[in-house]
C-alpha cells in the first residue's frame, strides 16, 4: 500500500484539471498552484498519532504494544474511521487507511473527515480481561485527541460493539459532565448504538452489486445496449439470469453480504462458495448459509473444517484450501477479508468478471487495471463498503438527539444514502473508459477540492 494515497490523489487530480467544473475560479497558473497545492494536502494526513500501551497480562508480565491513530483531513467534519487489532497493523496501513476514509467520506457525502486506528496485536492471544485493559490504554493515551466533534472512532478488523463499549465508558470516566454518546460508534444498542450498525457494511456491499445489476441496469438498458464500453458489456451479460456467488470472509461482512445474497428475491444468487481464515467451503448448489452462520456463532466465529462439523452444521460441501475460493470459477467474487487479496502474481487465475470489494484494498492497483483490462468489473471498496461509516453517522446523530430509529428505518436511510452516491457514479461508469474506482476518487476528490477553496486553504 506505500505511495497509494498520493497516486490516487495525483491521478484524480489530473483527470480533473481540465474539467471545467472543477474550480472554474481558477484558471491557468492559479488552477496549476492550487493542483500542486491540493496534491500536497490531501496525498498527506494532519497528524500521525503513535504510542506503546503498557499492558500488565494475566501471567504477571507487563508487555509494551504499538498502538496508532492517523487523522488525515477534516475539512468535511471531525475524523472518522475505526480502529483494528491485527498483527499487521503499522503506522503505514494506518495513514493508507485514514487517506482512504477522507475520499469515502466525501463520496457519499458524509459530514465526517478520515482517521484510522490500530493496536499491533492478534486479539484471538488475549484473554478479554487484557483486551479490557488494552481498551481502557488505548484511551487513556489518546484522550487529548478524540471526541464527539473531534475524531470518532468505530470497530474495524479484530473489534467489534464490546470494545467501543468499552472504550465509550473509559472517554466518560476521562471527560466527566461533557458529551460521550457520539464518542465512539458501532456500541451496543443498549449502550447507545444503533439498530442495524452490525449488519450495514454488509447490507451495502450486496447493495453496490445488487443495485448495479438489477435497478440500475433496468432502468439504463436500452442505453447500455448501443454502448461501446466493455463494462456496460459485461453487466448486461450477467443481468436477468442465474448467478453464482463466492464470499471471501465469513465475519461481520462476508456472512452478511452471503446471508443477503441467500435471500435475495430481487436476484437468483446462488452462494456456492464461503471462507474464513481456515477453509473454503464449496457446493455447486448453493450452500446452506443460516445454518453456517448458526454453526459459526456457536464456535468462535470459524466455520466447520471436518466432516463431523459440516454433519453438526447440516451443511453438505466439499472442504477445500483457505485461498481456494479466490480461483473458483464463480459469476462474482465478495471480497471481505483483508487487503492485497489479489495481486500482479494471482490476477490470472482470477475468474470471477465481477469483483465486490467488502475489504478494505483486498485488489491491488496493477491487478485493478489488469482486470479493467479485461473488462471485468470490480466494485471497489471507497463506494462498496461504506455501510458501516454511514450508519456510523447515524449512531452519531441519534447519539446528539437522543432519539433512536428502528432497524426499518436505519436501512431505509442506509439505501437511500447508498443509492444517491451510486446514482452518481455509475452513469459516468458506464460512459467512460476509467474504472469504477477512478470515477469514485474523481468524485471524491472534486468534493474535497470545491470545500477546501471554499474555506480558503489553497491560499
Amino acid at each position: 500500500m506505500a505511495n497509494q494515497t498520493s497516486v490516487i490523489i495525483e491521478n484524480s487530480l489530473h483527470n480533473l484539471l481540465d474539467d471545467p467544473a472543477f474550480l472554474p475560479n481558477l484558471q491557468e497558473e492559479a488552477r496549476i498552484k492550487a493542483f500542486h497545492s491540493l496534491a500536497s494536502i490531501l496525498s498527506t494526513p494532519n497528524k500521525i498519532h503513535k504510542s506503546f500501551l503498557r499492558i500488565p497480562l494475566d501471567s504477571g508480565e507487563v508487555v509494551r504494544i504499538p498502538a496508532f491513530r492517523t487523522q488525515h483531513n477534516d475539512t468535511l467534519g471531525p475524523y472518522k474511521g475505526g480502529i483494528r487489532f491485527h498483527e499487521s497493523v503499522n503506522e503505514e496501513e494506518v495513514v493508507n487507511l485514514a487517506a482512504l476514509m477522507t475520499l469515502k467520506n466525501a463520496l457519499h457525502e458524509v459530514p465526517f473527515g478520515g482517521g484510522k486506528g490500530g493496536v499491533a496485536i492478534n486479539p484471538r492471544n488475549y484473554s478479554a480481561r487484557e483486551l479490557y485493559l488494552i481498551c481502557k490504554k488505548y484511551v487513556q493515551y489518546f484522550s487529548d485527541i478524540l471526541g464527539p466533534d473531534k475524531d470518532i472512532p468505530a470497530p474495524d478488523v479484530g473489534t467489534g460493539q464490546r470494545e467501543m463499549d468499552w472504550m465509550m465508558a473509559e472517554y466518560k470516566s476521562i471527560n466527566p459532565g461533557k458529551p460521550y454518546r457520539g464518542s465512539f460508534t458501532g456500541k451496543s444498542v443498549i449502550n447507545g448504538g444503533s439498530l442495524g450498525r452490525r449488519e450495514a457494511t454488509g447490507k451495502g456491499v450486496y447493495l453496490t452489486f445488487r443495485y448495479l445489476i438489477h435497478d440500475f441496469i433496468s432502468q439504463n438498458q436500452q442505453g447500455l445496449l448501443v454502448s461501446s464500453n466493455a463494462f456496460a458489456h459485461t453487466a448486461l451479460g450477467y443481468a436477468n439470469r442465474p448467478l453464482t456467488m463466492a464470499v471471501q470472509g465469513f465475519g461481520n461482512v462476508g456472512s452478511v453480504v452471503a446471508l443477503e445474497a441467500f435471500s435475495c428475491k430481487y436476484l437468483t444468487n446462488k452462494v456456492v462458495a464461503v471462507s474464513d481464515r481456515n477453509i473454503t467451503l464449496f457446493h455447486s448448489e448453493g450452500l446452506n448459509i443460516p445454518a453456517l452462520i448458526t454453526y459459526a456463532n456457536n464456535h468462535n466465529g470459524d466455520l466447520p473444517t471436518t466432516l463431523e462439523g459440516l454433519s453438526e452444521a447440516g451443511v453438505n460441501a466439499r472442504i477445500l484450501g483457505r485461498e481456494d475460493i479466490l480461483y473458483l470459477n464463480v459469476d462474482v467474487l465478495v471480497l471481505a477479508a483483508l487487503e492485497d487479496q489479489i495481486r500482479i502474481d494471482n490476477v490470472d487465475r482470477i475468474q470471477a468478471r465481477i469483483i465486490v470489494e467488502g475489504a478494505n484494498a483486498p485488489v491491488s492497483g496493477e491487478a485493478d487495471q489488469i482486470m479493467q483490462n479485461k473488462g471485468s468489473i470490480v466494485i471497489p471498496d471507497i463506494l462498496a463498503n461504506a455501510g458501516g461509516v454511514i450508519v456510523s453517522y447515524f449512531e452519531w446523530m441519534q447519539g446528539r438527539e437522543t432519539q433512536f430509529y428502528t432497524e426499518d428505518q436505519v436501512f431505509q436511510l442506509l439505501q437511500a444514502k447508498m443509492q444517491a452516491t451510486m446514482d452518481a457514479v455509475y452513469p459516468s461508469y458506464f460512459e467512460s473508459a476509467r474504472s469504477l474506482r477512478q470515477i469514485c476518487y474523481n468524485h471524491a476528490v472534486m468534493k474535497l477540492s470545491t470545500n477546501l477553496y471554499i474555506q480558503g486553504k489553497l491560499y
